[in-house]
């Protein structure tokens, strides 16, 4: 019993401590890296990010992840729902609940500019960027 005991003692606080980060992680907050140049120079290639999983709705302007055609992508919010843009010469206009996803660096950014359909439904925003480093 004095063994069970110890090993409760020992274990219990590292045991909740590991649990609670992996929640944290896993529902609040999501630590990314930022493998090629299409946000630069607002994050360089080799950053690590931090995004908020519980965030307010995304507005034009902020730096979503998200998913596109399989991946997990980090671009900023060019436009939203009911906005209208200038789509390779063509005026659209964004459906309700969707994104425009533009790179930072317009000459390095696989973006809405060449995806077959150009938006991110609402749904498919996994985070938004709260911190990032070099």
């Amino acid at each position: 019993m004095k063994k069970c005991l110890r090993f409760i003692r020992t274990w219990s606080v590292p045991i909740v401590v590991a649990i609670s980060v992996l929640c944290i992680f896993r529902f609040v907050l999501i630590l990314g890296y930022v493998p090629s140049g299409s946000m630069e120079p607002t994050l360089k290639t080799g950053s690590f990010i931090v995004g908020l999983r519980i965030h307010p709705e995304p507005e034009v302007g902020d730096i979503a992840v998200f998913k596109y055609g399989g991946k997990v992508m980090v671009k900023r919010i060019a436009a939203a729902g009911g906005d209208t843009i200038d789509h390779n010469g063509e005026l659209i206009t964004i459906p309700e609940n969707h994104y425009y996803m533009l790179g930072d660096n317009a000459s390095d950014s696989f973006d809405s500019r060449y995806w077959g359909d150009p938006f991110v439904p609402e749904g498919d925003i996994i985070a938004l960027v709260l911190h990032f480093t070099s």
